[in-house]
């Protein structure tokens, strides 16, 4: 019989804390006892609550029940939708709670599932990828069960298989192995790490790889736990390659004492990760731009006249970053935001040393959009001047002047979160010109003085651009 110990204190009422927010959980428990069978709360909850954080999906296991009677259960409750009907997942439509039936999986990437009712604990748990995740808790009695050390794994920081037989049959799970790295700083056994440097990976999805890397990405304070472990297994290249590429190559140690190019990202990603941001959107357009920034430097670094340079490289690094985020993102709308911002990421520091003009401001934010901003542009800015501790690992954590300035003057000339708005509108122009192409046309002229020649007055501008229509004088 599987045994069960009891939550240490400050975990238990981390537990009671979760049952209070969402009293369904004990409500439905009981139901199911009436018939015989029991919830138990199971995976990255369970986790969570030992590892004292945020809790945001919660998966039950629900014993004893046929997946109809669970429906019926539920369906007191509020609507029920299937999360995924052949795996026998449910959703109460108004809470973030999965309700599963036990579940035995056959091998291959699109496996036979079998829904068990009267499975055992312990094989059920057997199923999931690594131990921290093989744990459960009893809503009932509120008792752990750990069949295989997960808790103990934590404590240690190591990554292991239940059953490293079942992890090999599945090669998305060498994505999940890469993630809890870089999130929970754990690393795989030996036994795991053997897995991990021969499972053949051509099965995986490109939505669910991508799946994987917004976790590592967006829910790691150092991403770059996940990417090194990568490198060290010898996998860097068949999963990165244009990251790959930057290993060895050398940057002017004036400007980059950390080493090459690929510690200079390593750093940058993780400094990335760890500023603030607006909201979750820009978070994810900066990582995924940190981690793409310098690609362009593994084909343009060459020694000219003695010194290490990469000129060009942020034109070179596009098509680098659209490639290596169609591997790891899929998403065009975010590629197109990484590319622009990979294109300009020189800016910031060419402008303020130039101690350009509010026009050149203006002009960046319309490069930059519509989607991308000097925000971002500046909080990039910001990870690449920090991405450059010459004792390696972490990046530094100083202050950067520089940008300083580049951030007061967009917000100056007030293009920091966007363009400046035109000041013409086709009905301001209508009388001078028919609408269509040659109305575009103007219009655009308009909008190139508006900011070139910085003119906020209406009347100013209107004048000017009769100036410079066919037939039209002051």
């Amino acid at each position: 019989m599987l045994t069960t110990c009891p939550l240490l204190p400050a975990e238990h009422n981390r537990y009671q804390l979760l049952l209070s927010h969402y009293p369904i959980i004990q409500s439905v428990d009981q139901q199911v006892r009436l018939q015989g069978g029991k919830v138990l709360i199971v995976g990255g909850a369970v986790r969570n609550i030992i590892m004292d954080l945020p809790i945001i999906d919660i998966d039950l296991e629900v014993y004893g029940v046929s997946i109809q009677e669970l429906q019926n259960i539920l369906s007191a409750h509020g609507r029920v939708d299937y999360v995924g009907k052949s795996f026998g997942v449910l959703r109460v439509v108004k809470f973030p709670l999965d309700w599963a039936i036990p579940r035995q999986d056959q091998a291959g990437r699109k496996p036979e599932v079998t829904l068990i009712p009267d499975l055992s604990v312990e094989v059920a748990l057997r199923r999931r990828d690594i131990t921290m995740n093989a744990m459960a808790i009893d809503v009932k009695s509120g008792m752990l069960y750990d069949p295989f050390n997960g808790r103990r794994d934590i404590e240690a920081r190591l990554l292991r298989a239940p059953d490293a037989l079942f992890f090999a049959q599945d090669p998305l799970r060498f994505y999940r192995v890469l993630q809890f790295i870089s999130r929970f700083d754990c690393y795989p056994d030996q036994e795991l790490t053997t897995i991990c440097r021969t499972i053949d990976l051509t099965a995986v999805s490109q939505e669910r790889i991508a799946g994987e890397f917004e976790k590592l990405l967006l829910k790691s304070p150092a991403p770059s736990r996940g990417i090194r472990w990568l490198a060290s297994i010898d996998r860097l290249e068949e999963v990165m390659p244009e990251l790959y590429s930057t290993q060895g190559i050398l940057q002017n140690y004036e400007w980059h004492p950390e080493g090459d190019v690929f510690e200079h990202t390593m750093q940058v990603v993780d400094s990335a990760a760890t500023q603030d941001y607006p909201d979750a959107a820009m978070r994810k357009i900066v990582l995924y731009t940190a981690l793409c920034h310098d690609l362009g430097k593994a084909v343009s670094t060459n020694i000219i006249d003695g010194c290490i340079r990469s000129r060009g490289h942020e034109m070179s690094g596009v098509p680098l970053a659209q490639s290596l985020m169609a591997r790891i993102a899929g998403a065009t709308k975010l590629t197109s935001a990484v590319a622009r911002l990979v294109r300009h990421h020189m800016v910031p520091g060419q402008l303020v040393a130039n101690e350009a003009k509010p026009a050149a401001y203006k002009r960046l934010a319309c490069e930059l959009a519509p989607c991308a901003t000097i925000r971002m542009l500046s909080l990039l800015a910001y990870a690449d001047h920090r991405g450059r501790n010459a004792c390696k690992g972490a990046p530094l954590t100083i202050p950067v002047p520089e940008i300083d300035a580049f951030v007061a003057q967009a917000e100056n000339a007030g293009v920091f979160d966007r363009p400046e708005h035109p000041i013409l509108s086709g009905a301001d122009i209508r009388d001078l010109v028919p609408e269509g192409p040659l109305m575009g046309r103007a219009l655009k002229h308009a909008y190139e003085l508006q900011i070139n020649r910085d003119i906020q007055d209406k009347t100013e501008l209107l004048r000017r651009v009769k100036t410079g229509l066919p037939g039209k004088k002051n």
